[in-house]
């Protein structure tokens, strides 16, 4: 049983239009090659070179921010739900 991954809509048009994916591995890191391997180009958008999660997106597994885990060296099992979602920007003005 693969993981899934959850696809914002900016991110869609690498997909295939795809909200939700299957990837492998024993890490996010893991899975992101997972996921470039199936869609090339996607790790990019989600990654700076180095590998890490650009600090405008957010990575969750089974609804914790993996940044409060082990970042992209997080272990994940089958079965385990990832959510790749771009911070929101805003506020009120005055």
């Amino acid at each position: 049983m693969p993981i899934k991954v959850r696809i914002p809509t900016p991110l869609m048009k690498l997909t295939n239009n795809q909200s939700e994916l299957s990837a492998e591995g024993e890490t996010i890191a893991d899975m992101l090659n997972s996921l470039e391997s199936q869609y090339a180009g996607i790790k990019e958008r989600i990654c700076e070179e180095n590998g890490t999660p650009r600090r405008f997106i957010n990575i969750y597994l089974n609804e914790e921010d993996i940044r409060f885990l082990d970042g992209e060296k997080t272990a994940i099992k089958d079965g385990d739900e990832v959510s790749i979602i771009p911070a929101i920007a805003g506020g009120l003005n005055g």
